[in-house]
Parts: structure tokens; sequence; C-alpha cells
């Protein structure tokens, strides 16, 4: 018993500790290490092919137009564009004083606004509509997604035939009694141009609300069910929470879509279009292949870029600070 208690109370027996200068010898978990970096690494490089074409498709071209606005470049100096005067500010000078840039800009904005305020709600109660399952509901997905899968020449070629002074329009409005209208001149052809926008892109609304839908856990509903939600009030708190992050996604990128709309007007009203649809890519493209003012139209392109940055970077300076928000209360 004494022995048992004596060797038990012995000290245990240190290694000796390796002198300082020496490092330890690599072994398999230092390889691991070093194999796990570069394999962290190893994606980047992937993505170089992606950066390659970027740069000749968007930053080269980007680059050529933003020098372009800055010297006389017209049919006279086209083939030598290279050796074209440079003139600075004149081109951004005389696009705001002397053409119709700031009308065309309150234009394209107004039109994009009002056309995105009346579309997200449609598509958000379309999406209400589809999201529960019940017999024909793939008829009804199908049927609201013909606006959005059609090319926007189609669309325009036959709201421009429907909307002819002896198209079908009038003739249903003279047999009901009414005056026929001019739809495709004076001032309906800015209303005609927000109908027609608004029944091509109401279903982009639609499908990324849907996907938000998806988001909405089936443990919420039925909780809501059960306490007695009534329609509004589950709407209100538990379906719309859902829906605020791809919502404003859809406001964003429409209104931005409806800004830059190039093929519906020129269909819709031709080239030069009325003074009151004569949106900002039309005022681009006249300039551009109708007057041959290379260097007035890059000018105009690089302020109509800067208008759709603006909203582009509020919309990522909110989305930033929200992720910050939410890790910080993490």
């Amino acid at each position: 018993m004494s022995d048992v208690s004596v060797g038990a109370q012995q000290p245990r027996r240190q290694l000796p500790a390796p002198p300082a200068g020496d490092n330890p010898p690599a072994g398999p978990g230092s390889r691991r290490k070093r194999r796990s970096v570069a394999q962290r690494q190893r994606p980047l490089w992937m993505l170089a092919p992606g950066g390659l074409l970027m740069i000749l498709v968007i930053l080269i071209p980007l680059l050529i137009g933003i020098y372009i606005s800055f010297i006389d470049l017209d049919q006279y100096t086209l083939r030598h564009w290279l050796q074209a005067p440079f003139i600075g500010l004149q081109n951004y000078v005389e696009a705001v004083t002397e053409t119709g840039l700031l009308g065309s800009i309150w234009i394209s904005v107004s039109f994009a606004l009002i056309s995105t305020i009346v579309t997200v709600p449609l598509g958000v109660a379309a999406a209400v509509v589809t999201q529960n399952a019940y017999r024909g509901r793939s008829v009804v997905r199908a049927v609201f997604l013909i606006p959005y899968v059609l090319p926007s020449f189609v669309v325009a070629s036959v709201w421009r035939t429907m909307l002819q002074h002896d198209g079908i329009v009038n003739v249903t409005l003279g047999k009901l009694g009414m005056a026929p209208a001019l739809w495709l001149s004076g001032p309906l052809s800015y209303w005609t141009l927000i109908l027609v926008e608004i029944w091509a892109a109401w279903p982009f609304i639609y499908l990324l609300a849907l996907s938000g839908l998806q988001a909405v856990d089936g443990e919420v509903h039925e909780a809501s069910a059960i306490d007695g939600a009534a329609w509004w009030s589950k709407l209100r708190y538990v379906v719309f929470p859902y829906l605020k992050g791809p919502v404003a996604l859809a406001f964003l990128l429409a209104t931005l879509n409806h800004i830059n709309n190039f093929t519906l007007p020129f269909v819709l009203f031709g080239a030069p279009a009325p003074e009151d649809v004569n949106v900002l890519p039309m005022a681009v493209y006249v300039a551009s292949f109708q007057s041959f003012r290379f260097g007035l139209s890059a000018a105009m392109a690089v302020v109509s870029l800067i208008l759709i940055l603006i909203p582009l970077f509020i919309y990522l300076r909110a989305v930033r600070l929200d992720v910050d928000d939410e890790g910080g209360k993490k």
C-alpha cells in the first residue's frame, strides 16, 4: 500500500524542450495546411477568363466612348478619328444647352418611375395569386409569362399595328361611340409608351416576387393559420417582410431597364420619335446615326451612364449598410 502511494507521488518525466533556434520538422499537418491554402487561392485564377472578357467587352469600349466624348468626331473626321481635334467639355456643354438632353432625361425618368410604380403592385399581386397550388395554376403562370418571353420588337410591332389610326383599338372605340385618337403622335404618345411598357414589363416583377415567396417558411404559414390571422394580416406581417429584398431589387432593375429601353420606343414610334416620347436612348441614337455627331452622342451617353449609376450606387450602399447592421446585431 505504501509502495503504491510513494510511486504515485513521483513527478512525471518531462521531455527536453527543443532548442530555441531550431524549427520543428514539417509533418503531414503542415503540408495539409499549405495544400488547403493553395486550394483556397485556386478559384481566383478561374476568374481570369471572365475578367479578361469584361475588360475587352465592357471596360475598353467604355474608355473609348469617354475619349470620343472629348473630341470633335463626326462624319468628316470619322476616317481618322484618332486625329480628331480635342475640344474638352464642349460636347457636354452643347448637349446640355443646345439639344433636348434635359427634356429627354425628364421624359425617361418620369416614364420609368411611373411604369415601375404600376408594375410592382401588379407583379406582387400576380405572385400572391399563383403562390398556392390549385387546379390550372401552371396554365395561369404560363399566361402571365407571355408578355415577358416575347421579344420587345414583336411587342412593339403588334401594339403599333393595333394603335394605328385605322387599327383595332380605334375601330373598337368607334363602335362604342367614342372618337378615335392619335395614339402614336401628340400628347397621347407618352401614355401609349407607358401603357405598352407596363404590359411588357410587369412579369419581371412577378418572377422576382414569386422567387421571394418561395423563401417563406411553411411553418410560418401554419402558425398564422392556427392563430386565426386574417388574410390581410397574413400578407402584411408574414408575406410582405419576405418580399422586401426581392421587391427592392426588382424596383431598381425595372427602373433602370425602363430608362435604357430603346427597342420599344424605336419600333413603336420610329426615329426621330415624337417630342413627347423622345427618351434618352432615342436622343442618343438620333444624334449619333442621323446627325452623325458621334462626339456629341458619346457625351450624351456618358451623361446617361452617370444617371443610371446614381440609383445603383444608392441601392448598393443601402444593401451594404443592411448587411453591416445584421453583422453588428450578431
